[in-house]
């Protein structure tokens, strides 16, 4: 379907979607509860799910990405910025680029990145936590969404803590020969 320098079909693009929008709707209580009312990135992983369940791609998605990610800019901490990052992404991944680049690596494992940073911070800081979350998203990953992954050089890291851990859960999915033992809708 998507061309560039290799192919990404629908249903590839909707399994990273769906893999995406789980971390989303597990931290968007983090969001809400700091920004009562705001419903952009509640909107964000509506449209991403509505690709997921058979929609297809659409102006929605894009648009209530932005929104999702305009939001993330006001929010007043850490963790709700975070938390409404990971509903923007959730939406724009059904729009990942089959473009031969690391950077593209952060639409696929950001939000679990992202959400093994809200645990943390919830916890006090504790990195134990982060880990015990990226085991969850390891776990959660299917062969499909590995297989795309790998598609994709691999990330060099990066100086945030958030950055940190998605090179570690790309290093740690690229080592995965067999997941998805955990797969939810």
């Amino acid at each position: 379907m998507t061309t560039g320098d290799f192919a990404l079909t629908r249903d590839e693009l909707r399994e990273v979607t769906r893999y995406v929008a789980r971390h989303a709707e597990d931290v968007l209580p983090v969001y809400e509860r700091a920004v009562p009312g705001d419903p952009r990135p509640r909107a964000a992983i509506e449209a991403a799910r509505a690709f997921v369940d058979g929609a297809d791609r659409t102006n929605r998605q894009r648009v209530t990405s932005v929104d999702a990610h305009r939001a993330a800019r006001s929010a007043p901490s850490e963790a709700a910025r975070l938390a409404a990052r990971c509903a923007g992404d959730a939406a724009s991944a059904a729009y990942l680029h089959p473009i031969a680049r690391a950077t593209q690596v952060g639409h696929i494992l950001r939000a679990a990145a992202s959400a093994a940073r809200i645990g943390e911070l919830a916890a006090g800081d504790d990195p134990a936590v982060g880990e015990a979350l990226l085991e969850r998203s390891r776990r959660w990953a299917t062969p499909t969404l590995v297989d795309v992954l790998r598609r994709y050089p691999p990330t060099t890291g990066g100086g945030s803590r958030v950055a940190r851990l998605m090179n570690a859960l790309d290093t740690a999915l690229r080592g995965t020969r067999s997941t998805g033992s955990e797969r939810r809708s």
